[in-house]
C-alpha cells in the first residue's frame, strides 16, 4: 500500500512480454487510466486521489521506468508495446473498457492503445501528443531530436535539455534550468532519464497513428491541449492531430504537466470530458 496518498492504493506487479509492469490501483466505479511517457504512477498520484472519489483509477510505470523493469534494458519502448502493455492491465484488472488520459508520450501509448485495441477502451484524451510526424517541417525536427540525442548520449546532459527545450519551444527561466542540476540528482531519476532518451522518445514522437482507423474505430478520441501551451511544439502536433482526425482541440487548464503542478485545478475539466 502506497503510504503518501491520500487515499488506500493496491500497488502489484503484472508480468508482460519482455516486462514486470508496477501498477496501482485506488477507488471505485467506472475505471480510468491515467498514463505518462516517461511520467509514472507517483507523478499522477495527486490528481488519481482526487478522481478515486467516485471513479477506480489505474496508474503504471511505462516499461523500463521507475519500478516497472524490462528483461533488455537496451530495447526500445515503443507506442505499439506499451499500447499492449495497457491493453494486459485493463484485462487483468477487469473492470471492463477503459477511459484513458494520456498525457505527452502516455498520450501517443493511449492513441496506439485505441488503434490496436479499441476492445479495452472507450475514450481517449490525448494530452499534447509530440508527434512530429504530423508537422509540415518533420524532417527538420527529425534532425533537430537526433541531434538532441545524440548530445545527452554524449555525455552533454544539460546541453541536451537546453536543446530539447529549445526544439519544444518551452521558455524556462533560467534559475529554474539551474535548479534542475542544482544538487545531487536521483539516481532513479538520472536512470529514466536515460532511458527515455535512448529508447523511448524516438519511438513516440516518430510514431505516426493510423488516422484513418481511428475515426472509423469504436473509441472516441478527445485531443486536448494546455491553455498555456500556446505556440510550443505539442500545441503544433496536438493541433495537427486534431485536424487530421475533423475534431475540435479540447482546451484544458495550464500547460504540458499541469496535472502535476495543479491537480485540483485540473481534474474539474478532465471530469467534464470524461462525462461528456
Amino acid at each position: 500500500m502506497n503510504q503518501t496518498s491520500a487515499v488506500p492504493v493496491v500497488a502489484s506487479i503484472l508480468e508482460v512480454p519482455g516486462a514486470r509492469l508496477h501498477y496501482e490501483l485506488r477507488g471505485t466505479g467506472p475505471l480510468v487510466l491515467l498514463v505518462g511517457a516517461p511520467m509514472h504512477a507517483a507523478q499522477f498520484a495527486p490528481l488519481a486521489d482526487l478522481l478515486a472519489v467516485d471513479h477506480m483509477v489505474l496508474t503504471t510505470d511505462p516499461r523500463g521506468v521507475n519500478r516497472s523493469l524490462v528483461e533488455d534494458p537496451d530495447a526500445d519502448s515503443t507506442p505499439q508495446m506499451r499500447a499492449d502493455d495497457l491493453a494486459r492491465l485493463i484485462a487483468h484488472v477487469g473492470a471492463g473498457r477503459a477511459a484513458v488520459f494520456g498525457s505527452s508520450g502516455g498520450a501517443v501509448s493511449a492513441l496506439a492503445l485505441a488503434q490496436a485495441h479499441p476492445e479495452h477502451v472507450h475514450t481517449v484524451v490525448a494530452h499534447e501528443p509530440p508527434l512530429i510526424e504530423l508537422l509540415d517541417d518533420r524532417e527538420r525536427r527529425r534532425e533537430l531530436t537526433e541531434d538532441y540525442v545524440a548530445t545527452y548520449l554524449s555525455g552533454d546532459v544539460v546541453g541536451a535539455w537546453r536543446k530539447f527545450l529549445a526544439h519544444a519551444n518551452i521558455d524556462l527561466p533560467d534559475e529554474a534550468f539551474e535548479q534542475m542540476f542544482a544538487e545531487q540528482r536521483d539516481p532513479q531519476q538520472v536512470a529514466d532519464e536515460h532511458f527515455w532518451f535512448a529508447h523511448e522518445l524516438r519511438p513516440s514522437a516518430y510514431w505516426r497513428p493510423d488516422v484513418a482507423a481511428l475515426r472509423a474505430g469504436p473509441t472516441r478520441i478527445v485531443v486536448g491541449i494546455g491553455a498555456d501551451s500556446t505556440g510550443e511544439v505539442c500545441d503544433l502536433t496536438a493541433t495537427a492531430l486534431a485536424g487530421a482526425l475533423g475534431i475540435e482541440p479540447t482546451m484544458f487548464p495550464g500547460g504540458h504537466i499541469a496535472f502535476v503542478d495543479d491537480p485540483a485545478g485540473f481534474v474539474p475539466r478532465l471530469r467534464a470530458v470524461l462525462d461528456s
